[in-house]
């Protein structure tokens, strides 16, 4: 099976419906498969080796990433953020390509490679031109979708490889087929190199959910778009969410009153500001979703009832599982196991071990799954005793500590009760005694008073125990965070280098 079939049904079932919204022109769900069926036809006759979209959100993503699967080619959506260097390196590991959107830059960067240029209008109008004589004929069967390069925080970005089978065993086991109202609308906002982006796409047109983009989040025109186009439903990133908040009123939040489900992920959901979403908005389902690239997106949902039942609850266990990320969806197996691979029960943190068909594992350079199919996701984390999942950080940020295995969330999450701490982050620094020691960044709340290290010292030590206590706190105007809400720990271990 490839991907283009859910495409495909969506345009059979009902062609007229309305697909998509972007840049003030609408397109139906048969326009919408049209102008893919074109968009083969463009990359086969570009001979191409993969299709790579250097651009924001428009309608030349999902034009590609299906066209691209119809032509059997891999679509590479790549970060326009990155520097010129990282780009070009990324260009030049894809070549030759069919590159759509920012042509100069692409050009100058990796001109002599092979490539073939499209700027976005210009891709955009071929694929509907070509779509009158498109033939709609598959070029390969359960190839590779998608390539994603991951975000290379200490290396090279690696190719993660997302297979039709792959992608499709996450949408036809989570999403029933057009089970959306006419009137339903997603919100997009995401950016179209994140998995997050890709599922959003497939997912809504598998529900036949009109999906309205916003090419490049702003908080006051996310507000805007979502009353104008009646929008019911969208997916954001705890920053995102955190500035929505921040710009709404009371005429404000009234316009968005239509607005049904709100699903987040993709970063450390602060506990307080889900509940001051849940607060504002009380009649919107809540849904946390933990996934990875490599797994084809989510992999763990905490739902609207258990945001429900959290808030309300007096018992210490449940109201805790509001900073969780849920459960596991039915279609995956996960684990937690210990560095020697053996399985950990509740309560015992370990690294996230994941299985199932959605999962891939399998980069460009090698496959990381084991011979049993499992996958370890690199992050750390536990089960409660129901068997809800909490994450406690990337298992590579784990502080080694005299020989003791230190969990930076553990940390965070006492530091994060201080009622002047907004935010707080714990990283492994430097310790000619210890090997590494803790140092701590934190965000003071506007209006609140400085607290004295010895005072958050103390509080570190009566929760936790003194191998835990920061040796260095500094305080900072906020935290780095990249576009997806990813808490960069490697730019807050500079600042300490810098202090």
């Amino acid at each position: 099976m490839n991907i283009f079939l859910l495409l495909q049904m969506a345009a059979e079932a009902d062609p007229e419906r309305i697909g998509l919204v972007c840049d003030g022109r609408r397109w139906s769900y048969g326009e919408l498969a049209a102008a893919a069926k074109g968009a083969a036809e463009i990359i086969t006759s570009a001979g191409c080796s993969h299709v790579a979209l250097l651009d924001e959100s428009s309608a030349a993503a999902p034009i590609a990433l299906f066209g691209a699967a119809l032509a059997g080619v891999p679509y590479v959506p790549l970060n326009y953020r990155l520097a010129d260097e990282d780009l070009g390196a990324l260009l030049g590991r894809v070549a030759p390509a069919l590159v759509i959107g920012d042509t100069g830059r692409a050009e100058r960067l990796n001109g002599d490679a092979g490539h073939t240029f499209l700027s976005r209008d210009g891709f955009i109008a071929a694929a509907e031109q070509a779509a009158a004589t498109a033939s709609g004929e598959e070029r390969e069967g359960e190839g590779i979708a998608a390539q994603i390069f991951t975000s290379g925080t200490t290396a090279a970005p690696k190719a993660a490889l997302l297979r039709h089978s792959n992608l499709l065993g996450y949408i036809l086991g989570t999403v029933d087929f057009m089970s959306a109202d006419p009137d339903d609308a997603q919100l997009v906002c995401v950016p179209p190199y994140h998995i997050a982006g890709i599922s959003a796409l497939m997912s809504s047109i598998y529900a036949m959910r009109r999906i309205v983009m916003l090419p490049a989040f702003e908080p006051e025109e996310w507000v805007r778009l979502a009353a104008e186009e009646k929008v019911t439903n969208a997916f954001v990133v705890p920053t995102m969410l955190s500035r929505i908040i921040e710009c709404l009123d009371e005429e404000k939040a009234e316009k968005l009153s239509g607005l049904r489900a709100i699903a987040y992920g993709g970063g450390r959901m602060p506990p307080e500001l889900i509940l001051k979403a849940l607060e504002l908005f009380p009649v919107t389902d809540f849904t946390n979703a933990y996934g990875l690239t490599e797994t084809s997106s989510t992999i763990a949902l905490l739902g609207p009832d258990d945001h429900r039942v959290a808030f309300f609850s007096d018992e210490p266990e449940v109201r805790a599982r509001i900073a969780s990320v849920g459960r596991p969806l039915p279609t995956v197996e996960l684990e937690i196991r210990d560095e020697d691979g053996k399985v950990l029960p509740a309560g015992e943190r370990g690294e996230i071990y994941v299985r199932g068909e959605q999962v891939s594992g399998e980069y460009r350079e090698r496959s990381a799954l084991d011979a049993d199919g499992w996958f370890p996701t690199r992050d750390a984390g536990w089960l409660d005793s129901e068997g809800y999942l909490f994450l406690a950080g990337r298992a590579d940020d784990v502080i080694v500590r005299g020989g003791e295995n230190i969990s930076p969330g553990e940390i965070e999450d006492v530091l994060d009760t201080h009622p002047a701490i907004a935010e707080s982050v714990a990283v492994g620094i430097p310790s000619t005694e210890w090997g590494e020691a803790v140092g701590v960044a934190v965000v003071i709340r506007p209006g609140c008073e400085r607290p004295s290290d010895e005072e958050l010292c103390t509080l570190v030590k009566d929760r936790l125990r003194s191998s835990r206590v920061p040796e260095r706190i500094l305080v900072v105007d906020e935290l780095p965070y990249n576009e997806m809400g990813k808490l960069l720990r490697r730019q807050v271990r500079l600042l300490f280098q810098e202090d």
